[in-house]
């Protein structure tokens, strides 16, 4: 991957880029919004005008509000010859989903995600910001309540969905490394999902949440079946659900 630029006269959007590419651990130099760049090819951040005037470089326009998703299109500029054909993404389920996204096989992100919903934004984001002609979101197969709210979640945007048998990607992987194991998973082909899956917590996944729920409590608080069902399907995290349940006991005193 080549040197991406910052080319811009806006300062804060300078500041936030240099922020974002510092903390991402990518390379980068800024110049001034009218310098020459080394090459035809070199990828270059600016406002959309800024980007618009110039016919130099490869500009990539951006604003405040939009640069993460700025620099995913700035990598996949710099490290592409030509327009991705398949554009897989991976996920390992859990309560904070490991994701990653390559493009034909080749790896061009991984993140630890928060929860299930931002998880899906962030594939969308990345769907709407990569040039390509088929993309495929591949979820592995070992957190199946979970699993399965995301493949719903996916098919009702739209978007192709495959369960990847997760046995096919643990060898010598901690249990941990949520990134590591989405990785694996984005490349392998699984079992395409055509129809919504129906989502129903076992009772034994409802009792370790409401297990897990007086650990964290300090033995405070112990979530009813409702929220420790919503924690199970990744629609709440665990503090989520706790605050939750604070606040409606508090109204009941």
């Amino acid at each position: 991957m080549g040197t991406l630029f910052i080319r811009t006269a806006d300062f804060k959007l300078a500041y936030r880029l240099m922020k974002s590419l510092r903390e991402k651990g990518l390379e980068f130099l800024q110049v001034l919004a009218n310098a020459p760049l080394p090459s035809e090819t070199s990828v270059w951040f600016g406002t959309k005008d800024e980007v618009a005037a110039s016919n130099i470089g490869v500009g990539v326009a951006c604003n405040l509000s939009d640069i993460e998703i700025s620099i995913d299109r700035a990598l996949h500029l710099s490290n592409q010859e030509k327009i991705t054909h398949i554009l897989a993404f991976g996920i390992d389920p859990g309560p904070r989903p490991g994701l990653a996204w390559n493009s034909d096989g080749k790896p061009l992100g991984s993140q630890q995600m928060e929860n299930v919903d931002d998880t899906i934004d962030r594939i969308c984001g990345l769907i709407s910001s990569i040039p390509h002609n088929l993309s495929v979101v591949r979820i592995g197969d070992g957190s199946p309540t979970i699993g399965f709210r995301l493949a719903n979640i996916c098919l009702a945007r739209g978007l192709r969905v495959e369960m990847v048998d997760e046995r096919r990607t643990s060898t010598g992987i901690s249990r941990n490394e949520h990134k590591t194991s989405a990785s694996r998973i984005a490349r392998i082909s699984g079992e395409v999902v055509s129809n919504k899956r129906k989502i129903q917590p076992s009772t034994g996944e409802v009792r370790e949440i409401q297990r897990r729920s007086r650990r964290e409590s300090g033995g405070r608080l112990t979530l009813p079946l409702e929220l420790a069902q919503a924690v199970a399907v990744g629609r709440l995290s665990m503090v989520e659900a706790l605050d939750e349940y604070d606040r409606r006991r508090g109204t009941l005193v």
